[in-house]
């Protein structure tokens, strides 16, 4: 049966850079309520809707959904390194219902996932691990991403997959709100780019520092002003709260992917992860905002909210 869902913004400068104590405070206490909410509902499988930061999932090949049914965490961003604990049978059989509900999904035997999967479980697990996980992946990052419509499809085969299971199954949706990470385009990136980008493989320990300054870097710089980013939107992140908070999770879908990225940023597609989550918990489900606050430091809205179905 499905429990709940936890939608969660992700950001990889939270063990970096330090925002306002009293932010950090405000946020700490509602991440609390989060964990309880989750704690309290007693699952035995967690499904993580998730995007990825181009380090599992390149041009070579990139489908707009994936189950993974093995899959490892690359460790960036202070998260744990290693092999996740998906039960591959599970996992298939979500794949299995999916499809047949007509939400063409990849599969994947080695799935490298990064922070935007795992940070959320972390730091949910404080009072029950939820480790035991389905990750599915939606391309959020590179150009062309699923629509809307289609990713809360996904989003619905899940929850009615997730309402039959034997398991009580808490849904993760990880990613947004407005953030506009210095993702490369395949457009413009110079040759040694765009061939990460198409090609992909392991990073070595100086490419994944050097890549990891380098965010952390426009923290400070989007505090003090002199970041090229596109600042944090506070109108748009409590537009689309106040949208979700009432059940309308069909907000963006007139919206195209260029004027999304000129609003909430690059990194504001990954709002999809939240509109599959609410969509797999049906109609008229119960949420609550649990925070919302934008957090220079850590180069995101930072939002948290559950849900559970009527």
């Amino acid at each position: 049966m499905i429990v709940g869902a936890v939608c969660m913004s992700h950001s990889p400068l939270m063990d970096r850079n330090r925002a306002k104590p009293e932010t950090e405070e405000r946020f700490n206490a509602a991440l609390k309520k989060a964990q309880k909410f989750a704690a309290d509902l007693e699952p035995d499988l967690t499904v993580v809707l998730h995007p990825d930061h181009v380090n599992g999932f390149f041009y070579k090949l990139l489908p707009a959904f994936c189950v993974g049914i093995e899959g490892n965490s690359v460790g960036d961003f202070g998260t744990v390194a290693g092999k996740l604990d998906i039960p591959g049978d599970r996992a298939m059989d979500c794949a299995e219902y999916v499809l047949a509900e007509g939400v063409d999904t990849a599969i994947s035997y080695r799935m490298e996932v990064d922070h935007g999967a795992v940070q959320p479980v972390e730091l949910l697990s404080a009072d029950r691990s939820l480790a035991r996980m389905i990750p599915i992946f939606i391309n959020c990052a590179i150009a062309p991403c699923p629509s809307f419509a289609r990713v809360r499809a996904l989003g619905e085969a899940v929850g009615k997959w997730a309402a039959a299971c034997p398991e009580r199954v808490l849904i993760i949706g990880s990613g947004g709100l407005s953030h506009d990470p210095p993702i490369p385009s395949l457009a413009s990136a110079p040759p040694q780019v765009r061939q990460r980008l198409i090609e992909g493989g392991p990073m070595g320990h100086v490419q994944r520092m050097t890549r990891q300054n380098a965010v952390v870097g426009e923290g400070a710089k989007l505090v003090d002003g002199t970041s090229k980013l596109l600042p944090l939107n506070p109108e748009w992140d409590n537009m689309l709260l106040e949208a979700f908070k009432t059940g309308n999770t069909s907000v963006l879908d007139e919206t195209t992917d260029a004027d999304l990225t000129a609003t909430g940023g690059r990194g504001g597609h990954e709002v999809r992860a939240w509109v599959a989550a609410l969509a797999a918990m049906g109609p008229n489900y119960k949420s609550d905002v649990l925070f919302y606050e934008t957090i220079d430091e850590w180069l995101t809205g930072m939002g948290i909210m559950t849900a559970q179905p009527a």
